[in-house]
């Protein structure tokens, strides 16, 4: 039987993570497992024309700026997110923001940190979308060397 001691969220901040976060906690307080939540930062082209929209010259510096911005404000909603589901239990939580792409990211943090399940959102859906399992969810599933839990928010 899986008796979990390092369980990885991933986390875009949706309401759909919500119920992969409260999920995991409910694991964890269980087995006595810590959990990581991972949001990853993912800075795309289009952000540099968005910079150069706002009138500033996209450049090297400019985009390293915009990206340590992306990343201080993901580490605010981090905080402000975990507030909610883990008051009053007493589980161990530890929070981490990178900047990537999510799935290699994921994958990455999953076998460097020793994660021995991960809890992620399906995105359920409704309508046609319900039969398919998000992007990185099922890249994720497919990539992983440890037991993947999909929830459904």
């Amino acid at each position: 039987m899986l008796k979990p001691t390092k369980i990885l969220v991933p986390t875009d901040f949706s309401g759909y993570s919500d119920a992969a976060l409260k999920q995991a906690v409910d694991i964890a307080e269980e087995y006595g497992a810590e959990v990581h939540v991972l949001h990853v930062v993912e800075v795309r082209i289009h952000s540099m024309y968005e910079y150069e929209f706002a009138g500033k010259t996209a450049s090297a510096a400019g985009i390293r700026r915009l990206e340590s911005k992306m990343v201080k404000t993901a580490e605010t909603r981090m905080q402000e997110y975990l507030a909610k589901p883990i008051a009053g239990k007493k589980v161990k939580v530890i929070p981490r923001v990178v900047k990537g792409s999510p799935i290699k990211e994921i994958l990455k943090f999953q076998n460097e940190n020793g994660i021995d399940l991960i809890v992620i959102s399906s995105l359920g859906h409704s309508g046609l979308a319900e039969y398919f399992i998000g992007g990185v969810a099922r890249n994720v599933l497919k990539g992983s060397t440890c037991p993947v839990l999909l929830t459904k928010g």
